[in-house]
């Protein structure tokens, strides 16, 4: 029969054989990410249909890759005269070309895969910042890693994979040919596979508009709302193509005027113009500043990848941060703070600028045309500025940052400390303190200072330095460590010597003499993926606020009473916070707002982004509540923080609440990414 004789062609067999075995490939490794990776303890309340649909359309991401891979091997097959049937060099170019598209994929699966098992994310366009450092990229990945033995199975992986694909050619090319070629069947067959392969790259069967054939994309993974799932329906090939391809705007001037009245509602802009969008205020000496005879000092000490599950105060159950439980008990504790954005690099971002970092495709840092910022910091006249970090301040070009945005800043980093370096992050976190002290204690019997220390030794490979006074390892089981949060053994320790410095750092300021005149402000930078978190309210699990939300400090035993804040702030709210306590005038354009000062919207909010990449998912967080939605505004869902289902939708229940929510977590993000070019210093 014509309309089948076709299907005996050598080189459609072989097409279709190519990529099902691509497809099957593919499908493995899906099933390795969900028995390896996947953290089906975050999918808490999620429909099981809801998880099979995401593998479904997971599935039919792969076989779009599997067609892809294959079209120029298609090519090559149909080709008159010179092609795979009747010539050698042909064949020969062909297998070069799936050698390398082999490698390359599997490549992209390997990175894929470690992206995920460390930050819970799959593999998108961000990856791309990792390039721009890539000594320390490189040697913290072989320090934490197998680079050998993963390396070794990703080549024994292509070669068996090409081995397969170049036995089935030989099987069905270099067989005699059953059909004899016409015109006719040629015809047929070119059309069915047109068709299958439309069919193929579309992804639908059903719903298909024939004048406007949208493919399946990447959103519909994540229709579910609930991030772990959305994984679960990813191609990382794909998904990278498709976050890379996005154009990555600055700013949506028609979007920040459309948000403009509220946000300067929101922000106590006291002069608005609708037409220049002003957004600076200046903020005068508040009456609840701290009476003092001697400016205090300020440190600012950045925890590294140190989230709340892990902290013994909001409930962890190994209780491994005694010395910062003990400091939360005797200062200002912030029971829902929350980074904007998750990231060390963003940390430092919205710390410094008080600007969540926006940027859709790298870290704001790395962009040279708004590293030169205003920052709260200059109103310190007084003030020594240091920026004290183990390693090297160049990773994601946070350098360009702190210099250019920060007035007299010294920046001391790898190369200035005497200590040698213990890993790829430099020296440990307790030479940094020593030193640091060691800095600044002469001089801060003549004038305050500013210092900002940034630690790194909670970050793997989990360094314990042997000179680490009297730090003992502990060794739970794997169990009991994952169920309170850490991944392993390794992580649960690096947080505990975290806590053991910051004590350490705490006993060297009162040894050196700056301890009683110091306001210490300590926070954690972003959390490390969490595995389960049974002893918190499932609801920063399952709608990955666990990501965002960290613990928060202001210390001053000897200025401050303690005290519990419940309403939600943020990061950038730091610095306005301590100005008003310091009473100094400053200039203020970026998002941060002193934590003392009612907030003009009522309960305060907070904005974060809880996906970032080109199509980043934003959101608004009070104490009680979560509204999110995509970074266009679709798509916006409400949850109640203290819900046993907090995945649920509640918007119907609170429309007042939703209502009031949602038009503030797209004015906070758009008016966020207008601030990171607005709030640019003249070129000094």
């Amino acid at each position: 029969m014509l309309l089948t004789d076709w299907l005996h062609s050598r080189r459609v067999r072989y097409l279709l054989g190519g990529t099902a075995l691509l497809f099957a490939v593919f499908a493995l490794l899906r099933g390795a990410f969900l028995i390896g990776f996947a953290d089906f303890d975050a999918m808490g309340g999620i429909d099981r249909e809801r998880i099979v649909e995401a593998v479904g359309i997971g599935l039919r991401f792969d076989l779009r890759l599997a067609i892809l891979m294959m079209l120029p091997v298609a090519l090559l097959a149909f080709l008159p005269r010179a092609n795979l049937v009747r010539c050698g060099l042909v064949r020969g170019l062909s297998r070069l070309y799936l050698g390398l598209a082999i490698l390359f994929v599997l490549l992209v699966y390997v990175l894929d895969f470690g992206h995920y098992d460390y930050l819970g994310l799959r593999i998108n366009s961000t990856i791309l910042r990792f390039l721009g450092n890539k000594d320390i990229s490189a040697g913290m990945l072989w320090q934490s890693y197998p680079v050998l033995q993963i390396t070794a199975g990703w080549l024994a992986a292509s070669v068996l994979v090409l081995w397969a694909a170049i036995r089935l050619e030989r099987r069905l090319l270099d067989r005699p040919a059953r059909v004899r070629p016409t015109i006719s069947r040629a015809a047929v067959g070119a059309f069915a596979l047109a068709i299958l392969t439309l069919l193929g790259l579309i992804g639908r069967l059903t719903s298909i508009n024939p004048s406007n054939p949208v493919p399946l994309r990447w959103s519909d993974a994540f229709v579910s709302g609930n991030s772990a799932v959305g994984a679960l329906g990813l191609n990382p090939v794909i998904f990278i193509y498709d976050t890379i391809r996005t154009p990555q705007e600055t700013f949506d001037r028609a979007q920040v005027a459309k948000h403009y009245e509220l946000m300067t509602r929101y922000l106590g802009v006291t002069q608005p113009d609708p037409e220049k969008l002003n957004v600076t205020r200046h903020i005068g000496p508040q009456p609840h500043r701290l009476q003092f005879q001697r400016t205090p000092n300020v440190v600012f000490v950045m925890l590294e990848s140190l989230g709340a599950s892990r902290v013994g105060s909001f409930g962890n159950p190994l209780n491994p941060t005694p010395n910062l439980d003990a400091i939360a008990r005797d200062g200002w504790l912030f029971r829902n703070f929350h980074v904007p954005v998750s990231g060390t690099a963003k940390t430092v971002w919205a710390s410094i600028t008080g600007i969540p970092d926006a940027a859709r495709a790298e870290s704001a840092t790395r962009n040279p045309f708004i590293s030169n910022q205003h920052t709260v910091i200059n109103a310190l006249k007084e003030h020594r500025k240091v920026y004290a970090i183990g390693g090297s301040a160049g990773w994601a070009n946070m350098n360009a940052l702190i210099q250019s945005s920060i007035d007299g800043i010294e920046l001391v980093e790898e190369g200035a400390w005497k200590s040698p370096n213990d890993d790829v992050w430099g020296i440990s976190d307790l030479n940094l303190f020593r030193e640091s002290s060691a800095l600044l204690k002469d001089d801060a019997k003549k004038r305050p200072f500013f210092a900002y220390i940034q630690t790194a030794g909670n970050h793997r490979p989990y360094t314990i330095p042997a000179d680490n006074e009297d730090f003992e390892i502990r060794k739970p089981s794997l169990q009991e460590v994952q169920d309170a949060s850490f991944q392993d053994v390794d992580q649960y320790n690096a947080v505990r010597l975290l806590d053991h410095n910051i004590g350490r750092l705490m006993e060297i300021a009162k040894r050196d003499g700056w301890f009683d005149n110091t306001i210490f402000v300590l926070f954690g930078d972003h959390n490390g993926r969490i595995s389960r978190l049974p002893f918190m309210p499932p609801a920063f699990e399952q709608l990955n606020l666990e990501s965002t939300h960290v613990p928060a400090v202001i210390y001053a035993p000897k200025l401050l009473k303690p005290r519990v804040f419940e309403e939600a702030a943020s990061l950038v709210d730091l610095l306005p916070t301590v100005a008003g306590l310091l009473g100094v005038e400053y200039r203020n354009g970026a998002l941060g707002r002193d934590v003392q000062l009612p907030a003009p919207e009522g309960e305060r909010a907070v904005h974060v982004i809880l996906r970032e990449g080109a199509f980043p998912l934003i959101g608004a967080v009070t104490r009680n509540f979560l509204v999110q939605m995509n970074h266009d505004g679709s798509h916006a869902t409400m949850h109640d923080l203290a819900s046993k289902t907090p995945t649920d939708n509640v918007a119907d229940a609170h429309p007042e609440e939703f209502a009031r929510l949602a038009a503030l977590a797209r004015g906070l993000h758009e008016t966020s990414r207008f601030m990171m070019y607005d709030n640019r210093r003249a070129a000094q």
